[in-house]
Parts: structure tokens; sequence; C-alpha cells
């Protein structure tokens, strides 16, 4: 297992959201001694681009993440969804990466379950794309209230009606669902291809889950998720890919967010 840079944890806040500098942020994963980034969208920049400046790094894409609203009430808007989704591969090419993540998040006011099924049938279309370009497709655990994809259920569901469909595990998600994360990778481990590590913040005016609390982002070791038995069940089931460490909270700046809490989560990789 390793750690990558996930450029959505940069993008949030500080002073690389203010620059989007490609090059910036290659030298401060370099800095954290990470060899990888998850490119959640590329900023206004040609990939081709990224990808020579990543080269110059000695980077690697570990994966293409973006949105194609394939979950959308609107037709039209489901039906564009595949096209997005070829945009999206196309980045993913031109960047090396061998897989991309599209990203569902829930409708407001909308059942959860309505939704699921709007996205499931855009979802078999995109897997068939993605096989044209060699590339996996894959979905996260999405944490809300209304999400349709966030339970360990939820993706069994997911994996079992898109054949080829893979699952990008998110353990602190998970637990929004009131679920064990560690539980969940067991279930999902033989579509698991990608990883995100978060952690949460019990609060009263966050983000609902569907368990019914409300959670408020915080740095992975000083919330509610202990990420050691998340990667105890990885070790056991074989992960070799990445993880990407994901900060959402507000109480660090994001390089420093990085610069504190990566260090302990690679002391708990290396201890296994």
């Amino acid at each position: 297992m390793k750690v990558a840079m996930m450029s959505y944890t940069m993008a949030r806040s500080g002073e690389w959201a203010k620059t989007h500098d490609v090059a910036a942020l290659c030298q401060f994963t370099k800095e954290l001694g990470l060899d990888a980034i998850d490119w959640v969208g590329t900023y206004g920049h040609d990939p081709a681009d990224v990808r020579r400046i990543c080269d110059d790094h000695g980077l690697a894409a570990s994966c293409y993440t973006f949105g194609a609203g394939m979950q959308s009430p609107d037709p039209a808007e489901r039906a564009a969804s595949i096209d997005k989704v070829k945009v999206g591969l196309d980045a993913a090419t031109a960047l090396g990466s061998d897989k991309i993540m599209v990203v569902i998040g829930g409708v407001s006011g909308v059942p959860r379950e309505e939704t699921r099924q709007r996205a499931l049938e855009q979802l078999h279309a995109a897997v068939a794309l993605g096989a044209t370009y060699g590339i996996a497709v894959t979905i996260e655990h999405f944490p809300g209230a209304p999400s349709p994809f966030v339970t360990a259920d939820d993706m069994d569901i997911a994996v079992q009606t898109v054949p080829g469909l893979k699952i990008t595990y998110d353990n602190g998600n998970l637990v929004t669902a009131g679920e064990d994360p560690a539980e969940g990778y067991r279930r999902g481990k033989d579509h698991i291809i990608n990883a995100h590590f978060k952690d949460w913040d019990l609060v009263d005016d966050g983000t609902p889950g569907v368990d019914g609390r409300r959670y408020r982002g915080a740095l992975i070791g000083e919330g509610i998720v202990d990420p050691l038995p998340c990667l105890q069940a990885m070790a056991e089931g074989g992960y070799e890919g990445y993880i990407d460490f994901e900060y959402e909270g507000n109480k660090y700046d994001p390089a420093d967010a990085m610069r504190k809490g990566l260090p302990p989560l690679l002391e708990m990789i290396d201890s296994l």
C-alpha cells in the first residue's frame, strides 16, 4: 500500500487553491515522500501538460476523478453524462492513469434508491466505454443522507448490477452510514482498486449521514475514524494500491494538514 496526494485536499483552501500551480503541487508531493497524485480535475490545465510536469517530478497519476451528472433527474443531463465520461477517459489517458473515479452524490429531495437506479443505468455505458480505453471505472462510498452509494449493501448492488464496475473504498464515508469501515473493506475487497482515507467529527450542524448523525471533516487520526483496523483489513486482503490522503476540515491549512497527518498514517502502514 502507498499513499497518494489528492489534489482535492489542496484545492479546498490555502495557497495552492489560489494558484493551481501544477509544478508547486508536484514539488510538495515529492517533499512529503509520495510518488503519485489523484487528479480531481486538472484546474484549467491541459492534461498532457500536467502529465509532462508530473513526469518531470517522477510522479504517477494514481487516478483521475470527476463528476458527470449521471444521477441527475434530468434525462438530458444523464444522457450527456456519458460524453463527460469520455472527456474524463481522454484526460485519464493523457495523464497516464489506469482508472477513473466518477463522483456520484445524492440529489436533495429524491429518494436515494431512485437516484441509484438512474446512476446505474448510466454506469453500464460508462464501464463499457472505459473498457475500450483499457481504463477501469470506479465509484466511491459517498457521504450524505440522499447519497445513492454509501453503504456496503449499496456497493454490492452496484457491482452486481454493473459487471466490471470497480470500487474506490472510502473508510470515513462508510462511517457516515453507521457501518464498520474495516468490515466494509472486507465486503467489497474483490472489487476495490482504489481508496480514500479521511476522518470526521460528530457535530450538530454538519453533513447529514445515512445513519441520522451529522459530520464535519477532521484530520485523519483526530476524529472518530480509526484507520488502523481498516489498514489491517486491507493488508489481510492483499490490497496493493494507493490510498488518497483526504482532508475536508477547516481546522488546518491543507498543506499543514498533510504535514501533520501523513507521517502517523505512513507509520501505521509500515507497521503492518
